[in-house]
């Protein structure tokens, strides 16, 4: 039985080499592209889904972070061969590459003259969910979106057909990727702490209800909100804590109709809440701002006097706990 490895100060063990060089947008860019330079059934599968199918995969370079003018700007991954030309903006959770940067790439695409030229965005976005800010082409570059959950499926198909080593680096490459995808932490104690302001013009529901009634929350994905689902959720309102929940489960979308009047422009996360776990004593906001949010470790609620009490323990802990 071999023994758990931890990097630093992460209860999480280390299940894959690739976990090793770090959990940064770099770090997945570099290990993609390692993967796809050592398994060519890999790199196969992934060109097959840009139809980029029947090439010679020995005439093609892959090149990381390569640099061009102050125009072109730096790439993730670029995939050069005789024939084409293809550059990967990988991107973790649900960041979105900004207009400059897609503007630069693509004169870049043009620059190199190759008949085939593609942009591939790499992120927690599909091409079903990504329709309302990707466009299809720049300048006539198609431009396409992969997620992060087809790569790894592009790397399950490859396991057949590979050879012992490259199946060895594909499952740790699996593994992986699974890792640093956009998901809940089931193993984190923190505990997101809302408030619940009253209905305005724009609800159908009161906010309260859609968590007392409904069961459910939702808040943009970023945009000043949580880029990944806590494991757990609180509200507060009327100047105290109400409830604490378990997030059961998930979804990404602008459908929202059932509680607001119009569905918003930017995609959100629908939770589906646990049972509600109310404090055994009154908790009262304290030093959070009007409509704040504040993270804090599940424990501190049942013991602080406060919201703001039990944020400010929680943050000392983490600290704390990363000067060890």
């Amino acid at each position: 039985m071999m023994s758990n490895l931890h990097l630093g100060n992460k209860a999480e063990k280390v299940d894959s080499v690739f976990q090793l060089l770090g959990e940064r947008e770099n770090d997945m860019s570099y290990s993609l592209a390692w993967g796809l330079a050592q398994c060519p059934k890999f790199l196969d599968k992934f060109l097959s889904a840009i139809n980029q199918r029947n090439t010679e995969l020995t005439e093609i370079e892959i090149y990381l972070q390569k640099g061009g003018d102050k125009k072109e700007g730096i790439t993730d991954i670029e995939l050069i061969s005789p024939k084409f030309d293809i550059i990967i903006e990988a991107k973790r959770g649900w960041n979105r590459p900004p207009k400059s940067q897609f503007n630069k790439y693509v004169q870049r695409l043009i620059k190199s003259g190759k008949r085939t030229k593609r942009l591939i965005v790499l992120s927690e976005y599909s091409k079903k969910n990504s329709g309302d800010w990707l466009r299809n082409d720049i300048k006539g570059i198609p431009v396409q979106s992969i997620s992060w959950r087809e790569a790894i499926r592009f790397a399950k198909q490859a396991l057949s057909g590979s050879s012992h080593a490259q199946k060895h680096l594909i499952k740790e490459l699996i593994v992986y990727f699974n890792k640093v995808m956009t998901k809940q932490k089931y193993d984190s104690n923190e505990v997101y702490v809302v408030s619940l302001g009253k209905l305005d013009r724009n609800w159908r529901v009161s906010p309260v209800d859609v968590v007392t009634k409904s069961n459910k929350y939702f808040h943009p994905v970023g945009r000043g909100w949580p880029k990944e689902p806590p494991n757990y959720i609180a509200f507060r309102y009327d100047g105290k804590l109400q409830s604490i929940h378990h997030i059961e489960k998930y979804e990404v979308t602008k459908n929202l109709k059932r509680w607001i009047e119009k569905n918003p422009k930017y995609y959100h996360f629908l939770y589906t809440l646990g049972p509600a776990i109310k404090p055994n004593r009154e908790v009262k906001s304290g030093r959070v701002f009007r409509g704040g949010h504040a993270w804090c470790m599940l424990d501190t609620l049942f013991t602080s006097k406060t919201i703001s009490e039990a944020r400010d323990i929680s943050k000392k802990r983490k600290q704390e706990g990363e000067r060890i």
